[in-house]
């Protein structure tokens, strides 16, 4: 799958997912760091990339139609330690992207859940 990390996360988590086969640009390698969010989602949407960010505002689905996008993928965690972040790409990868398709989807992803949003 083409993703596009935010840049709230950083190459570390680009390595680890691309070790499960996906094709992962990450925000600062393209050069895009500081970008506003609505610059980021016309990229993901013109590049066909699934986007993955810590960035609740992604989730504001009427300002970020998910319908249009291969995807957005928003993680929530309650601590923010690299050990919960795991866990949470992990539910992601596996509980979520190995059995259904993200694209024109909002998900929401903490370690123990997914909710999906289906658009209208």
């Amino acid at each position: 799958m083409r993703l596009k990390l935010d840049e709230n996360l950083g190459a570390r988590w680009a390595d680890f997912l691309g070790s499960f086969g996906h094709d992962v640009h990450t925000v600062p390698q393209e050069g895009l760091s500081g970008t506003s969010d609505a610059a980021i989602f016309e990229t993901c949407v013109q590049e066909q990339r699934c986007l993955i960010s810590l960035d609740l505002d992604f989730a504001d689905v009427l300002r970020f139609p998910p319908e249009r996008t291969a995807g957005i993928a928003v993680l929530r965690m309650q601590h923010g330690n690299p050990a919960e972040l795991l866990r949470v790409l992990m539910a992601l990868l596996l509980g979520g992207l190995q059995t259904e398709s993200i694209a024109g989807r909002l998900w929401i992803v903490e370690a123990n859940r997914i909710r999906i949003h289906e658009p209208d």
